[in-house]
């Protein structure tokens, strides 16, 4: 904002000011909000913290690390085969939601959609809705109904992987180049060769890049399943944590964290190489 000031025949200086009066009020008006929302939430948090045992965390956690420490190496030898079911639950919930999200991703994108007012809507519901609930309360649920074990952590995963992959992947089919997909239909290709021809080749980058960096993040949210019944590693960790075997939780959490930075440098690797 510029303003100029006439005295008679003389023009004074140009002041440039970076607001409005207006905009700063409103501006200042935004922060005082924001700060009374923050105190009013701090204090709905804090309404029943006892203090004294936040007081005495450094010294708590102090004594739960001097327990955990050394780590009791002798007991990694019967974490390969949970650690293993962890792996095949993330790969295999990953497979499952690839399989469910795919054609959920074309119903709901608008450019390739077979019902605007039906499917998509349809599609659209179904992507929130196993996006919005984590994937402990769908192993939670599903061990209900299942009964514990690897296949309600496989199908846990698989729901939760869906609304991930099916929101990028369909905004990643209406975000494809239309004069590619206008060549292919000048050519006087019928719907199913648009589809194959003129969309998937562009979206197919995007697919992989997004299936693997799934892979990535189930791999993580695998291992603590086991603690609501699902199954791998996290099933040790309950059982360890039950008992305050901490040598043996240190173990466990370090071949987690392991686990977790190979299978990233994997999905780096991997993604690098398809994309």
């Amino acid at each position: 904002m510029t303003d100029s000031v006439t005295t008679g025949s003389v023009t004074h200086a140009t002041i440039w000011r970076h607001r409005t009066p207006r905009t700063a009020l409103l501006l200042w008006v935004f922060w005082a909000f924001m700060v009374g929302m923050f105190v009013w939430c701090w204090n709905l948090m804090t309404a029943r913290t006892m203090w004294v045992f936040v007081y005495d965390a450094p010294r708590a956690a102090q004594d739960l690390f001097s327990r955990a420490l050394p780590p009791r190496w002798e007991y990694l030898g019967q974490l390969w085969q949970p650690l293993w079911d962890t792996i095949s639950i993330a790969t295999l919930g990953t497979l499952l939601g690839i399989i469910l999200a795919v054609p959920l991703a074309f119903m709901a994108a608008s450019n390739t959609t077979p019902s605007r007012l039906v499917l998509r809507p349809f599609a659209l519901f179904l992507i929130v809705a196993t996006r919005s609930i984590n994937s402990l309360i769908w192993a939670l649920l599903l061990v209900s109904i299942l009964g514990p074990g690897l296949l309600a952590g496989i199908i846990a995963i698989g729901f939760r992987s869906v609304g991930f992959i099916g929101k990028l992947l369909y905004e990643a089919i209406e975000e494809t180049d239309i004069n590619q997909i206008e060549a292919v239909t000048a050519t006087g290709a019928s719907k199913a060769q648009i589809l194959n021809y003129g969309i998937v080749p562009q979206v197919l980058p995007t697919f992989y890049g997004i299936s693997v960096f799934r892979w990535d993040i189930n791999i993580r949210e695998s291992a603590i399943l086991g603690l609501v019944g699902a199954g791998g590693i996290g099933a040790q960790l309950q059982a360890s944590l039950n008992v305050l075997a901490w040598p043996q939780v240190a173990v466990i959490l370090l071949l987690i964290l392991g686990t977790v930075l190979v299978s990233e440098w994997v999905s780096a690797r991997v993604r690098a190489a398809l994309i």
